[in-house]
């Protein structure tokens, strides 16, 4: 299956290169492109990719506003943000407007089209740095950029059942494992359970925190 993909950056050298790059992979096509938030609702509405790669700090109307305008307008669209910033406030608004991944601008072209694949089949998906972050908020509970300190760290599902008390052990076992971009077949691989399984544990998971996506469900974990 061909996945329909529409780049926005506000740097014309950037996208051009994202478009020719995006070309050489046989399941992507580039069927449009935008150079801010405005134009890329424009081309949502007229070419309906399946996923939106998305810059966050442009003019008129930037990254997270259109992320928001289109997860709510187009929800089977996926935002799969490209930035070259990594900081806690731009992570957590990109996830709070409704993105599904988040990459910066130095990853290659086989992660770029993998992480597109992701997020086109529901996934959530980040990288290194970004699933770093993710990593220390749910093993510390501060702040993202928070570093471990020395000692013995609390185990990041116990922080997040503190956090979560609703949530059962299992169930914060999954959403820890959804915050850092595991699909359902690699969590159920990692706790012994069946896909099935799995799924009932995420909507019971969705069902208590009052979410309704992955990214929902992240930008929870990091407030």
């Amino acid at each position: 299956m061909t996945i329909r993909v529409l780049v926005v950056d506000d740097q014309a050298i950037v996208r051009d290169g994202l478009v020719t790059v995006l070309s050489l992979v046989d399941d992507l096509e580039v069927v449009g492109q935008a150079s801010d938030g405005a134009e890329a609702l424009d081309q949502v509405a007229r070419h309906a990719p399946d996923v939106v790669l998305m810059d966050l700090r442009m003019p008129n109307v930037d990254g997270p506003a259109a992320t928001a305008r289109i997860t709510a307008e187009h929800p089977g669209v996926a935002v799969l943000v490209l930035t070259t910033f990594a900081d806690d406030a731009s992570i957590l608004t990109a996830l709070q407007a409704g993105a599904r991944g988040y990459l910066t601008k130095d990853a290659g072209r086989a992660e770029i089209a993998t992480a597109i694949r992701a997020v086109a089949s529901g996934q959530s998906t980040f990288d290194a740095a970004v699933g770093a972050r993710l990593v220390a908020q749910l093993a510390g509970g501060g702040s993202l950029a928070a570093a471990p300190g020395p000692g013995p760290a609390s185990s990041p599902d116990a922080g997040l059942r503190d956090r979560f008390p609703e949530l059962t052990p299992r169930e914060a076992d999954v959403l820890e494992r959804i915050a850092e971009g595991r699909s359902n077949p690699q969590i159920a691989a990692e706790l012994f359970l069946t896909v099935p399984t799995v799924k009932s544990y995420v909507n019971q998971v969705f069902t208590k925190l009052g979410v309704r996506t992955r990214a929902e469900a992240v930008a929870r974990v990091l407030r």
